[in-house]
C-alpha cells in the first residue's frame, strides 16, 4: 500500500476512488472505462500542479519518501554482474555502505552508494543509511582499487549524515570522512556521484567530492537537516520549514549555485511513484558524465575537480 505524505491528502483520496473504482468493474459487469479514465487525466493534473510548485520543506519529505528506490534498487537494475566487497581492513564491515565492482553498460566499474533500506529489518541492518568510519574507510580503500586499475567510479548518496554515535566518533568518525573526501580530490579516473534522496552533511560530500555531480530533482543535498539547522539557530523545531528555505538545499538551488552539474528530472509525482523510469534516467544521466570525463587526460581531470570545487557559489 502506498504511503502519501501530509500535502498529497487530496492526491490520496483520489487514488483511493479510481482504485474503488477499478476494483468495482472487475467483479461486475459495469463498464465505467470512461469514468475511471476521466479520473485518472485529473489525478495526473492533480499531481503535475502540486509537484511543480513543492517548498523545500516539503521537497525535503519527497527526498526522504520510504519508497523512493535505495542504492541497491540502482545498481539491481543498471549494474551488471555486480560483486560487492565488504570490510575496510582495518575494523570491520559496514552495511550502511554498499560496495563493489560490476559493469555499467559494458564498462568496468566501481560502485559505491548508503544504502537506507526498506523494510524495517533492513534499514536497521543498514543503520539507516548512516555510515560509521568503517563504512567511510571501506569507500577509501574501493576508491584506491579503482585508481590503481583505472576504472571509474560511480557512487549513489542517500544519506541524512554519518552516524553520530560515539562508538564512531571513538573510532574516528571525522578522520574517516575527511580523508574520504581526501581520496576522492586524488583519484585519476572519472568519478560521478548522483544524490538519489536525501544528502545529508559531511556524510554525504564524503561521495560526493565528484568530477560531476548529478541530483534527481526532489532530491536534497545539504550541509545539515532542516530539523538540525532550526533545532540550533532557533531552539526549537518550529522554524524546520524556514530553516529548509534558507539552507538552499533543492536541486535547482544547487544547481544555480555550482554545487551540482544537472537536475535529473523524475516521472510524474515523484521517483517513488516510477522507479524503474527514474532509474533509467539516472542511468542515462551517468553514461553522458562518464563519456565527458573518459574524453579527458588524466591531468586535466584532477586540475578541473580541484577546480569545480573552488568555484563554488561564485556565480550566486
Amino acid at each position: 500500500m502506498r504511503t502519501f505524505l501530509d500535502f498529497e491528502k487530496p492526491i490520496a483520496e483520489l487514488e483511493s476512488k479510481i482504485d474503488e473504482l477499478r476494483h468495482i468493474s472487475s467483479s461486475s459487469e459495469l463498464n465505467i472505462a470512461e469514468e475511471v479514465t476521466r479520473l485518472q487525466d485529473k489525478l495526473n493534473s492533480m499531481l503535475r500542479q502540486t509537484y511543480n510548485k513543492l517548498t523545500p520543506w516539503q521537497k525535503a519529505q519527497v527526498a526522504r519518501h520510504a519508497e523512493r528506490p535505495h542504492t541497491l534498487d540502482y545498481i539491481g537494475r543498471l549494474i551488471e554482474e555486480f560483486t560487492p566487497l565488504a570490510g575496510d581492513r582495518l575494523f570491520g564491515e559496514d552495511a550502511a555502505m554498499i560496495g563493489g565492482i560490476g559493469r555499467f553498460r559494458g564498462r568496468s566499474i566501481v560502485v559505491l552508494g548508503q544504502e537506507k533500506g526498506s523494510t524495517t529489518e533492513t534499514r536497521i541492518r543498514h543503520n539507516f543509511g548512516m555510515a560509521r568510519p568503517e563504512g567511510y574507510r571501506k569507500a577509501q580503500r574501493l576508491m584506491r582499487l579503482a585508481d590503481r586499475f583505472r576504472l571509474p567510479v560511480l557512487t549513489f548518496v542517500d544519506t541524512p549524515g554519518a552516524y553520530p554515535g560515539v562508538d564512531a566518533e571513538a573510532r574516528g568518525q571525522a578522520e574517516a570522512i575527511a580523508r574520504c573526501i581526501e581520496t576522492c580530490l586524488d583519484l585519476r579516473v572519472p568519478m560521478v556521484a548522483v544524490v538519489i534522496g536525501e544528502g545529508g552533511s559531511g556524510g554525504a560530500i564524503a561521495l560526493a567530492a565528484a568530477d560531476r555531480v548529478l541530483i534527481l530533482e526532489h532530491a536534497i543535498y545539504s550541509v545539515i537537516s532542516p530539523e538540525g539547522c532550526a533545532s540550533i539557530l532557533w531552539r526549537e523545531g518550529e522554524n524546520v520549514k524556514t530553516a529548509a528555505e534558507q539552507l538552499r538545499l533543492t536541486s535547482f538551488d544547487l544547481l544555480r549555485l555550482g554545487v551540482v552539474e544537472r537536475v535529473i528530472h523524475e516521472p510524474l509525482g515523484g521517483a517513488h511513484r516510477g522507479p524503474e523510469e527514474a532509474i533509467d534516467r539516472v542511468g542515462d544521466a551517468i553514461a553522458e558524465a562518464l563519456d565527458e570525463l573518459l574524453a579527458l587526460a588524466e591531468p586535466d581531470l584532477r586540475a578541473l575537480r580541484r577546480q569545480r570545487f573552488l568555484t563554488i557559489g561564485a556565480a550566486a
